[in-house]
């Protein structure tokens, strides 16, 4: 199943450890980039409508002067600095600032409840922290007294602040003056610390998403974060000429990587948003021309693309759907480079013009030269959507153990089920139960307080464990990941179970936010469905079909039917599978509330947290499976502002039609 037992697979390329002539920490690219690319913008940040932009000598001023400010208030070598805030570039100037120092940053969830945060800061001992604003600093003052090594906070807006506290409470642009009037009491140490970095020093501790249990503090190196910047770098033909849009939260690796290690490596500008709400006209105004975004971004951009063609004329509609066929069939051959004929050629380019272009413009993508995707899997129709427009859209496969990159896509080799050939200067192998082993130069260094786990995950060679199954390919040398090795199992009959693949599968559709399939170790399989209020609330209002709530329109008559409908039509082509034949979905209900990161259901990443949601919805999992046509349950819930509350809900129990797998398939699989 996962490719022939006790077999090595890998694949390996060398790096050269010389090849970043002695730049080994983040403030040195900086010194760098300021000497080299002195008036060229390295950050925009848009602010009460007007774009704003700090040059690299800007921004070595401002780090500077931040560092120094650090040192005035006491922050010692190997002091963990908590990063709190949206992505601004004072809080990338931040996290630079502290490393200039010998500290260590650790950039946090902003959204994150108290008793996350507390953890966190518990778990590293931050005695200092950089926040946004009011909300964070009054998180943190709930917390405080918890916190017995915390000391000091600085804020970047005042708003609210006045009549705070302020004897360890202090306001960042006067922290960088204090910094500058104290520069000839400091420069000297600031130096001989910068001085003292090098490839084995601290770069940033990173928490993971705590899909499973408790978030582990990930120490990454110098050496991680530079060497896979430069190799992957090199491997997109990546330069200063680049323009990226940070809006991921800075506590992922994979903004970390994005809008520091690469950004700082090739000295190219990283654009911050005004706002959540406006993220997407500043995405169409800057025109990125690097972007990465997870399986959830492309899946909503996709959905409200849905929704306005569902709104447009008759023969807009007719246009979009005729045209988009043929990007379909011919989109991703022609991106490639293969051949395609003349006259497919001609009309994909009369595509281009009435339909394709427009639709990159509004996306903001049509700048795009390389786009990647990762996180989780994506769905192969939402990926093929895209890359049919003409978006160099690629899969890369990462954890942040491994400072983002295990396997990239070259250009000309993109395919929709697999993640690509190893990473620059990774290794890759499959053990004997199928799961996903790598070591390269971006390996961590450990989980911070934690041997137990990270002897559990690396080993003394270096090799560490995904918890992912998956193969390579035989025909392209391409892996692919089935899912999460704890996730994949086996049904009551022997077939293969693979949730995320189906669930991904699901989620193509406008109608659909998210799915937790279950089947394991059972005849059946069955979910639990989330539906998209902006896209079924628009064919609602569509329709004159007046709702109240969330839970309401979830439980419509006409909803049931419409994902009924989705779940069918993927049982069809679930039929033509030999090996995922078996999970197709034989029942579903759809849920009366939104999974919720505030209420445990999700990461603050966004990803299920499968185990929890089979505890906290036994009562419905159980009907699924019990023969009910429906269900009554109460379910607490979290509000915006911590407090705790209910609600209650009598939930429909549907039957989706499924297709007989054939003796045929039975036999392939």
């Amino acid at each position: 199943m996962f490719g022939k037992p006790g077999i090595r697979e890998e694949k390996v390329l060398a790096i050269s450890p010389q090849a970043t002539d002695g730049l080994e920490s983040i403030p040195a690219l900086l010194h760098r980039n300021a000497t080299q690319f002195g008036d060229k913008p390295a950050y925009r940040e848009k602010e009460f409508g007007i774009w704003q932009s700090w040059s690299w000598a800007d921004t070595a001023k401002e780090v500077e002067a931040l560092a120094l400010g650090l040192l005035n208030l006491g922050v010692n070598e190997g002091d963990f600095v908590a990063i709190i805030g949206r992505n601004r570039p004072h809080f990338y100037c931040s996290m630079v600032a502290a490393q200039s120092v010998g500290a260590i940053p650790v950039p946090m969830y902003s959204d994150s409840a108290t008793d996350e945060m507390a953890h966190v800061m518990d778990h590293c001992g931050a005695r200092f922290a950089v926040v946004q604003d009011q909300e964070q600093v009054d998180k943190i003052i709930d917390i405080q007294d918890s916190l017995h090594q915390f000391e000091h906070m600085i804020y970047v807006d005042p708003r609210g602040l006045r009549k705070y506290d302020h004897r360890k409470l202090h306001q960042f642009s006067h922290v960088q003056d204090q910094g500058r009037a104290a520069k000839e009491e400091f420069i000297d140490e600031l130096e001989a610390r910068r001085a003292k970095l090098t490839y084995d020093s601290t770069c940033v501790m990173l928490y993971t998403s705590g899909t499973t249990g408790r978030p582990k503090g990930v120490v990454l190196s110098n050496r991680n974060i530079i060497e896979t910047s430069r190799a992957s770098s090199d491997f997109d033909h990546l330069g200063p000429g680049e323009e990226v849009l940070a809006y991921l939260p800075m506590a992922w690796v994979g903004d970390f990587i994005f809008s520091i290690g690469q950004a700082y490596w090739n000295g190219f500008c990283v654009n911050c948003p005004e706002s959540t709400d406006t993220m997407m006209t500043d995405l169409r105004e800057i025109g990125p021309t690097y972007y990465f975004a997870p399986p959830r971004v492309f899946e909503t951009q996709l959905t409200n693309v849905m929704i306005r063609m569902e709104d447009a004329s008759r023969f807009k509609k007719k246009l979009f759907d005729r045209f988009m066929a043929h990007a379909r069939k011919v989109g991703p051959d022609i991106l490639d480079g293969n051949p395609v004929g003349a006259m497919d050629r001609l009309k994909y380019a009369l595509g281009n013009l009435f339909i394709y272009g427009p639709l990159k413009n509004t996306l903001g993508l049509s700048r795009v030269r390389v786009g990647y995707t990762a996180g989780e899997a994506i769905g192969p129709e939402i990926f093929e959507f895209y890359r049919s427009l003409g978006i160099n859209l690629k899969q890369l496969y990462g954890q942040t153990e491994a400072s983002v990159f295990i396997t990239v896509q070259p250009d000309g080799e993109v395919r929709n089920d697999t993640v690509g050939v190893p990473a620059p200067g990774v290794e890759i192998k499959i053990t004997d139960s199928g799961e996903v082993l790598y070591r390269g130069p971006g390996t961590f260094e450990e989980y911070y307080k934690n041997p137990e786990s990270t002897a559990d995950t690396k080993d003394a060679e270096g090799w560490v464990a995904t918890g992912d199954a998956g193969f390579f390919d035989t025909d392209t040398g391409h892996l692919r990941i089935i899912d999460r090795a704890k996730d994949v199992g086996k049904m009551s009959d022997g077939s293969l179970f693979a949730p995320k693949y189906v669930e991904n599968k699901l989620k193509f559709y406008p109608n659909i936010l998210e799915v937790v399939v279950f089947g394991n170790e059972r005849a059946e399989c069955t979910a639990f469905v989330n539906i998209d209020l902006n896209a079924v609330g628009n064919w609602a209002e569509r329709n004159n079909i007046g709702y109240a709530s969330y839970q309401e329109l979830a439980g419509h008559p006409q909803v049931l039917e419409a994902i009924k409908g989705h779940m069918e039509e993927m049982n069809r082509s679930l039929a033509d599978d030999p090996m995922l034949s078996g999970c197709q979905l034989h029942r579903f209900l759809v849920l009366h509330k939104e999974l919720d990161a505030d209420d445990g259901e999700l990461t603050r990443t966004r990803k299920v947290r499968r185990r929890i949601i089979e505890e906290k919805f036994h009562d419905l999992l159980t009907a699924l499976y019990d023969g009910s046509s429906e269900i009554s349950t109460t379910t607490e819930v979290t509000y915006e502002d911590g407090r705790k509350g209910s609600i209650s809900a009598t939930l429909q129990i549907v039957d989706a039609a499924v297709v007989p797998v054939t003796a045929t398939q039975v036999a392939a699989e």
